[in-house]
């Protein structure tokens, strides 16, 4: 039973013991875990319902919302993940992908901030070599970047020779490769690159285009619940691996992008912010993008917290 301030009994307008009781009757088998995560979540689910004294229509809709979200998902052959995207607007990712990779660090330099992986990831990307790109397929108004930066170790500021530097981007019409199949080839603006003896990885890519979710089905639904609008910014994703480092992945953002402080899966931070610059004296490309990129060992602890 709840309290006051004074410490004496407040009533109850709910039976205050039925929630323990549904957590209760976990059974001796569930694991140590288990018990843990779904009494939370119980504990959550159930105060959420008192709180807004959650109606019977209410929780209908929730029903029926959460069915479609499921029907979306087999119907289109399990390519449209509509719970993933749900949980990425309603910050569940990014706010997961903290506390998985937050890492404070007990020197002055700080690893490379951690973004959302997000659903277009490919396992697949080929092995390209530095000096080379990753368009495959050139789109009229994509404006060729040259990017380049040194992989480094968090504690000794040594180079990290071998690390590979995995990217993929939407064109410049907003779409990723498999999204696109009428001007995309497959592993179109996906590449993976491995330091050289120094660290350093170099290539050329697009700078990158600000697109929106899909304007249909449950998770649009929700947005326009809220007033939201369904933009990301744009964004190119890099994912850093080394068998001996803590791996990094995340997304950079171009510092005058519009939709920086409202991105729709709230995964900006401001290290990755980034600064394209014009470049002279390459036939290649118009721009370039000097961005290094700080691996923390695999037994770092970081300072206590």
């Amino acid at each position: 039973m709840a309290s006051d301030a004074a410490g004496a009994p407040k009533p109850s307008k709910y039976d205050p013991n039925f929630t323990q009781h549904v957590i209760d009757t976990m059974g001796p088998k569930t694991t140590p875990r288990n018990r843990v995560v779904l009494g939370a979540l119980i504990r959550h689910i159930h105060d959420f319902a008192r709180e807004v004294d959650l109606t019977i229509d209410e929780w209908m809709a929730g029903v029926k919302y959460i069915n479609e979200v499921g029907r979306v998902y087999s119907e289109s052959n399990q390519t449209r993940n509509e719970a993933h995207r749900l949980s990425d607007i309603l910050g569940l990712e990014t706010l997961v992908d903290e506390i998985a990779h937050k890492i404070i660090s007990d020197t002055d330099v700080d690893p490379t901030s951690s973004a959302i992986l997000g659903p277009f990831w490919s396992p697949d990307a080929p092995f390209r070599e530095n000096g080379g790109t990753i368009i495959q397929d050139p789109a009229k108004d994509g404006r060729v970047v040259l990017m380049h930066g040194v992989i480094s170790d968090l504690v000794t500021g040594k180079p990290i020779p071998g690390a590979v530097f995995d990217i993929w981007q939407a064109s410049a019409n907003g779409k990723y490769d498999f999204q696109d199949p009428q001007n995309q080839t497959p592993n179109n603006l996906r590449g993976k690159f491995r330091a050289d003896e120094n660290g350093k990885y170099w290539f050329y890519c697009y700078y990158p285009t600000a697109y929106s979710l899909p304007r249909d089905g449950p998770s649009y639904q929700l947005l326009n619940m809220m007033d939201r609008h369904p933009m990301r910014p744009a964004h190119i994703h890099i994912m850093v691996t080394h068998p001996d480092y803590k791996g990094c992945t995340t997304q950079l953002y171009p510092k005058e992008d519009e939709w920086l402080s409202s991105d729709t899966v709230f995964a900006v931070k401001d290290d990755l912010v980034v600064d394209f610059k014009p470049l002279e004296g390459d036939e290649k490309a118009k721009l370039e993008l000097d961005y290094n990129v700080i691996l923390a060992p695999k037994d770092y602890k970081g300072k206590p917290f």
